[in-house]
């Protein structure tokens, strides 16, 4: 069952395996983030909405404006956008590792 804001299992179905610990710390500060794989095909969004932290970094670097942003989605809040640009720059610094054979 999937929760928003809640971490579980589920939550890292078909995710990347990543180093767990970091991981669960980033995402806890993200509480805003959602993963749902009925939901924009489990890309990741705010608060189960159908809006990806992608498209709001995306306007953000194209210059729009927060205040531009909640009057073209006046169902989210400031607190959302500041949480996509942070998952944003978290993914933007990540390193993904191969896991290597035994």
């Amino acid at each position: 069952m999937f929760l928003p804001g809640v971490i579980n299992a589920a939550s890292f179905h078909n995710l990347p395996v990543r180093i767990g610990l970091c991981y669960l710390a980033a995402m806890k500060m993200l509480d805003r983030i959602t993963f749902n794989p009925n939901v924009m095909g489990g890309r990741p969004c705010l608060r189960g909405l159908r809006v990806t932290a992608g498209t709001i970094a995306g306007l953000v670097a194209t210059g729009h404006a927060v205040a531009e942003i909640l009057k073209l989605y006046p169902y989210l809040e400031a607190e959302d956008i500041t949480q996509a640009l942070k998952y944003a720059a978290w993914r933007a610094e990540e390193m993904e590792l191969p896991l290597q054979p035994a």
